[in-house]
């Protein structure tokens, strides 16, 4: 983990006693200020927070603040933050398309009120916990249907109200052990995107592409050992061998031995009547492979034979060293929890969520060296205050808000 920041009032001190220029003192690459923002700032800044330009006693509140910083916090207690800016930060994870445009489900809300809540988001994928909507006129929560949601949608309820979105534990809700939630992967939204037909490792690969910000083609790895690959792969596509070696295996040596746990995981739906899955449900079989796990093994037999949902880390060496993982972990264990562990305290995990807020802030990818170390300040605050993503977005917005 990153070294956490240091307070920056003495930094803040001594640059004032050193230059008689007030405003802006750029330390390491982050910006500390002397002041709060001017009225155009913090527009700019509200605006790409909320979406919306401040009303007048809001832009007044912003500027009476001590610091830019402290003005975009100010500014993520508008409801417009979590209906539109949160949300729509999520809702590409929850569908293959990756569109904005979905309707609001277990995955979103959960997400949002993790956001709200200051809940640490490096639990993310582990954590047993889902977020449901509560008051007269809403359904109960379903494993079944989406409706509890499609209805606080249509209702236009407010998610930044803590008695409009509340918490629960996922396992009070879905019938699945608490040891076996993993967060928003176990959520309802996700099993219908992911462990829906396939192998599972769908759900593998989109969250890697959702949360440590890397497609498999930028992790392949043909270095990693072969022998956890399933039998499913064949060792000759097309009658070539060298194709398997130089290309098949490094996505596979690493990603097989990890989606294995999720070998317990299926969305259950009837393909005829059903074929959306809208009326299907995440079913957990505790000690008892998923049958899907085993398709196709006549393509290779002597691959690997699925026994349980046992999974372990072969990018912990070779290249993929350089994804940051914790030596907290052991780089191994049973089921989507422990994995969901693994993927979310890795550096990675980290800086492609403040990476990600940064462009949707900034409106732009970094770029600059400057820009860069900004990066690299805003990810040790991240750590430093507790994983709570409201604090990359008011960094963000402070460090873009033009001089």
């Amino acid at each position: 983990m990153a070294k956490p920041k240091t307070d920056g009032r003495h930094e803040l001190r001594r640059g004032a006693r050193a230059s008689a220029v007030a405003g802006a003192l750029v330390l390491f690459g982050a910006t500390a200020f002397a002041a709060g923002p001017n009225a155009d700032q913090a527009t700019r800044m509200y605006n790409r927070i909320t979406g919306s330009p401040p009303t007048a006693p809001q832009l007044a509140s912003m500027m009476a603040k001590s610091d830019p910083v402290a003005a975009a916090l100010f500014a993520t207690q508008d409801p417009s933050f979590y209906n539109n800016t949160v949300r729509n930060l999520a809702a590409p994870w929850t569908n293959r398309d990756q569109s904005v445009f979905v309707p609001l489900n277990d995955y979103i809300a959960t997400v949002v009120g993790m956001v709200r809540d200051d809940v640490p988001f490096n639990t993310l994928l582990s954590a047993d916990l889902v977020y449901i909507g509560a008051g007269s006129g809403i359904p109960a929560y379903s494993t079944t249907n989406n409706d509890m949601y499609q209805t606080m949608d249509t209702n236009g309820v407010d998610l930044s109200s803590k008695s409009n979105l509340v918490p629960s534990p996922q396992s009070a809700l879905s019938g699945i052990p608490a040891a076996a939630t993993a967060g928003v992967m176990t959520t309802r939204a996700a099993a219908n995107a992911f462990f829906m037909d396939g192998t599972n490792r769908r759900m593998f690969r989109f969250t890697m592409m959702n949360h440590l910000c890397n497609d498999l083609q930028t992790v392949m790895d043909i270095t990693r050992p072969p022998d956890r690959i399933r039998q499913d792969v064949t060792r000759s596509p097309g009658g070539v061998s060298t194709l398997f070696l130089n290309n098949c295996i490094g996505c596979h040596s690493g990603m097989d031995p990890m989606a294995q746990a999720f070998a317990y995981y299926q969305f259950s739906y009837n393909v005829t009547t059903d074929p959306t899955g809208a009326a299907g449900q995440l079913v957990y079989t505790a000690g008892q492979v998923q049958p899907k796990y085993h398709i196709n093994n006549t393509n290779f037999p002597q691959g690997f034979n699925t026994p349980d949902d046992s999974w372990v880390n072969r990018w912990r060496t070779g290249p993929n060293y350089i994804l940051g993982w914790s030596s907290s972990g052991t780089g191994s264990g049973n089921g989507a929890k422990s994995l969901g562990v693994e993927l979310e305290s890795s550096a990675t995990f980290d800086s492609c969520q403040v990476t990600r807020v940064f462009k949707s802030v900034c409106l732009r990818a970094p770029s600059t060296s400057t820009d860069t170390s900004q990066v690299a300040s805003m990810i040790a605050s991240f750590q430093t205050h507790q994983y709570q993503l409201r604090q990359p977005f008011a960094e963000a917005a402070a460090y873009c808000m033009g001089t």
